[in-house]
């Protein structure tokens, strides 16, 4: 692969641009335009943008917009770059920015594809999927669809917590960038995604949000731990009391004395909770219980993204 590719990265978050920005300077690449955008909302980035712009070098030059087609093509044309590569990016990368860069423009896509398509990867962790992912693809109009440069995949230990998560999404985004880039730049197509596996994967549902103790305590552990793996979002029932969960942890060879649900013993932030085949520990959020009233409605629930204007990488 030849060193000095120049790159438009698309990004929000600062963890996501420091991957790229490392992965590149271990190369010789340059970014030479960061593009960003505030679009992302409360319920997905927050003010990442913000962060993110206070973080990077001062000489590196930055483009905050939402307007792709009117602001962003005129300008990245201008720069003529060799790849374009989003990550954490709120928008979904339209053909003429795509059809500018040299080597193509390139997703970086937290999932197993064509499992997992769409702005919430954690949805497959958070039904059970034991394998989490780092793919590199071609960018194309269709929603995660393009052809897979590299594909990374992992299995996910015992015991899982977002950091687990998290770590490995970046260590596998890394590798499928090492992996993939060379491939781009030699002209290779890609491997065409399978569409009879592929899946989308939604935002969460206020609904998803409720810890049923009926399941597995290893499902139950799963479902929290995505659902809290960039802010906390698990509720459930203690006692009757509606709290948020902080984390869980199954506890080894323990068997459940009652029906699950039962909370057997609880102080303060901890409690032990049976499930249907053993015993979690639960950690709640302060300690206090959420309100009578969450148990139905939260205004605070993330709804859907129905825009037209979509995020092409979680």
């Amino acid at each position: 692969m030849p060193k000095g590719l120049r790159i438009v990265a698309c990004i929000v978050l600062a963890g996501a641009y420091s991957m790229v920005a490392d992965w590149a300077a271990r190369h010789g690449h340059q970014i030479i335009l960061l593009m960003t955008s505030p679009a992302g909302g409360p319920n997905r980035y927050g003010t990442g943008h913000v962060s993110l712009v206070e973080s990077v070098p001062p000489e590196q030059d930055v483009l905050i917009t939402t307007r792709l087609r009117k602001i962003a093509v005129p300008v990245v044309a201008a720069l003529a770059p060799d790849l374009l590569i989003p990550a954490t990016f709120p928008h979904r990368i339209p053909p003429e920015l795509a059809a500018i860069p040299r080597y193509g423009a390139l997703n970086m896509h937290p999932a197993p594809l064509p499992r997992g398509r769409g702005p919430n990867p954690q949805r497959l962790i958070y039904e059970g999927d034991d394998t989490i992912a780092g793919a590199l693809h071609r960018i194309v109009p269709e929603f995660d669809a393009g052809p897979l440069l590299s594909l990374q995949t992992r299995q996910l230990p015992d015991e899982v917590t977002s950091d687990d998560i998290l770590t490995s999404w970046g260590e596998l985004l890394v590798v499928a960038l090492e992996d993939g880039v060379p491939r781009a730049v030699a002209g290779e197509p890609g491997v065409e995604q399978g569409e009879a596996l592929a899946t989308y994967a939604a935002p969460f549902t206020e609904e998803e949000r409720w810890i049923r103790w009926d399941e597995s305590s290893r499902r139950v552990q799963l479902r929290v731990t995505a659902l809290n793996l960039t802010r906390p979002m698990a509720l459930a029932l203690l006692d009757d009391e509606a709290v948020s969960i902080a984390s869980v942890r199954p506890q080894p060879g323990a068997m459940p004395e009652k029906a699950p649900g039962t909370v057997p013993h609880r102080s303060g932030e901890l409690a032990l909770v049976c499930t249907n085949d053993g015993v979690v520990e639960v950690t709640t959020l302060g300690g206090q219980g959420i309100g009578k009233s969450m148990v139905h409605h939260d205004s605070r629930l993330p709804t859907p993204d129905s825009s037209t204007s979509r995020l092409e990488i979680s």
